[in-house]
């Protein structure tokens, strides 16, 4: 069962350095016993490009651009911080990888002009975009926070269950923040599920990938076709 993970770029911003390092090692013992696909977030590296876009007002091609090789920075933090871990550039080659061994994917000679060139498009719609192309069963986006709120700041526990549609409905009404506004349109289509869980405690991956479920939210594949890979 083909996992393909989003590292939130969040978790590598500030002084706690111990969090990024102790899901990385997860990702690395886990890579042992599930085929992993990691995408990379954009953090510090996306920010300075934001930044930039906000000084300079940027055309949103190259801000967009700008944004991927971010990713493409943090891909490599990742994979030197990943035991074991292998860099891939290719999506086909990242399946075959990724079935041995964690893979990192670093995204910037992807042929992403399908997506949008605009900040409603992250490394959260660029990884639901690979787990289509690459026939994923399962996408997981890791974040600081446990999951999607209704609300923000969180006043109650995360949403546990969403279909997308009920998750495109809370994203176009500028709810369920922390995720990407392009990426209701993207999973419109999956045939995968998708996890919004927190990355500070690797616990959550852990028991994702053992048992099939943790403390998080869970958004159903749009289209269910059994057996998919025979």
């Amino acid at each position: 069962m083909l996992t393909v993970v989003k590292v939130g770029g969040a978790l590598g911003r500030g002084a706690d350095d111990d969090a990024l390092r102790a899901l990385c090692n997860t990702l690395g013992e886990l890579g042992g016993r599930h085929p992993l696909l990691v995408v990379p977030g954009g953090g510090g590296f996306a920010d300075a490009v934001r930044e930039a876009d906000h000084r300079f007002g940027l055309p949103p091609a190259a801000s967009h651009r700008m944004a991927i090789l971010g990713m493409e920075q943090f891909g490599w933090l990742l994979s030197e911080l990943i035991p074991y871990a292998v860099r891939c550039a290719d999506l086909a080659r990242a399946r075959e990888l990724a079935a041995r061994q964690t893979a990192v994917l670093l995204p910037a000679g992807l042929p992403l002009d399908a997506l949008p060139a605009s900040w409603q498009v992250t490394s959260d719609s660029i990884a639901a975009w690979v787990g289509e192309e690459v026939g994923a069963d399962r996408l997981v986006l890791v974040k600081e926070v446990d999951g999607l709120f209704a609300d923000w700041p969180a006043r109650e526990e995360p949403l546990a269950h969403l279909t997308v549609a009920e998750f495109a409905a809370l994203r176009g009404a500028g709810r369920a923040a922390g995720v990407d506004a392009y990426l209701p349109a993207l999973l419109e289509g999956a045939q995968f599920e998708t996890w919004v869980i927190g990355g500070r405690d690797p616990v959550r991956l852990v028991e994702l990938l053992e048992r099939g479920t943790t403390t998080g939210t869970r958004i159903d594949p749009a289209r269910l076709i059994p057996w998919r890979h025979g």
